[in-house]
């Protein structure tokens, strides 16, 4: 039986032609056995071949790729081909009709959605000519200023400076480590004798393990008055750690054995406590945190956003 495909008016038509099947005679079939294809290992009396192991497909070697997913089930052998009986064909001829139905409803159906989109699109939109309605004025931006008590903490600056800064930091954090590297001493710098600044501790105990040692440190050198010289070398120190502290106390030339009971004591616990549950409750959730009068600024910021703050608020361009 075979399957041909013939041109007919522009069109193929399938044609299935069968050959009529003739009886051979002995001597064809005698003849036939010699005249086969010479196989390897051919036994023509017995009309066997060796059998042979079948061959395993190779396994297509894999590359993974940073942001590719290996393909599975890769191409298979090239030589390998599918032959159909004549009922499995007309089995593949039912499955394509009905997806090219499925196709074609698909189109209509999407085409009519599309149209019925439209229209409540033109629906939803006002007609030329037809009143607009008013958008109201977006109104100014809301400015919340916090009572943050300053007496009692650490501070420099005029008593009566326009401009009070209250920091809320950790000494072993590195946000505002940068802030003091590059932004602190400038702002100083730039506002002479018009800023009072004042530190309050939140060491973040759960993160930073030496940040609170280290704001106790500070209060001892605090107690001797020399708590600036000593913030600045905390925050420049690469390590924290209670030789270092002691070496800081010898070399701002404090008395080491006063600070030294000072550190082992439970002295300033308290203190410190106080200043982070007061940040706590008034919703600091990280460090730094800073306000300029009572004006919010979180984070690390650079020395300009300071700076447009501080001179809005100067020039009293700021609600009170």
């Amino acid at each position: 039986m075979l399957y041909e495909l013939r041109p007919r008016e522009n069109k193929l038509k399938f044609v299935v032609r069968t050959a009529p099947a003739r009886k051979t005679t002995r001597d064809e079939r005698k003849l036939s056995l010699f005249q086969k294809s010479p196989i390897e290992g051919y036994n023509p009396v017995t009309m066997t071949t060796p059998k042979t192991p079948r061959s395993k497909k190779s396994t297509p070697e894999v590359h993974e790729t940073a942001f590719a997913e290996p393909l599975e089930n890769a191409a298979s052998d090239p030589q390998e081909f599918v032959t159909f009986k004549r009922s499995h064909f007309y089995s593949v001829l039912v499955v394509l009709a009905f997806a090219v139905g499925i196709l074609l409803g698909y189109v209509v159906w999407g085409r009519d959605a599309a149209v019925a989109a439209n229209v409540e699109t033109n629906a939803a939109q006002p007609a030329a000519g037809a009143p607009v309605a008013e958008v109201p004025v977006t109104q100014e931006p809301q400015f919340t200023r916090y009572d943050i008590p300053t007496e009692g903490y650490p501070s420099h600056g005029p008593d009566d400076a326009p401009i009070v800064i209250v920091e809320f930091s950790d000494f072993q954090c590195p946000f505002c480590r940068r802030f003091h590297d590059e932004t602190y001493r400038a702002l100083l710098d730039a506002y002479p004798g018009q800023i009072r600044f004042v530190y309050r501790n939140l060491p973040l105990t759960s993160i930073h393990p030496d940040a609170m040692p280290s704001a106790i440190a500070s209060l001892c050198a605090n107690d001797q008055n020399a708590y600036w010289d000593y913030h600045d070398k905390l925050f420049s120190s690469e390590t924290l750690t209670r030789e270092t502290f002691i070496q800081y106390a010898t070399d701002l030339s404090l008395d080491v054995e006063e600070f030294t009971a000072c550190l082992d004591s439970d002295k300033h616990d308290e203190f410190i406590s106080q200043d982070m549950e007061f940040a706590l409750n008034l919703g600091v959730q990280s460090t730094p945190t800073f306000f300029i009068n009572g004006l919010a600024v979180v984070g690390a910021q650079p020395l300009s956003t300071f700076t447009q703050i501080i001179d809005k608020e100067l020039a009293g361009e700021l609600p009170k």
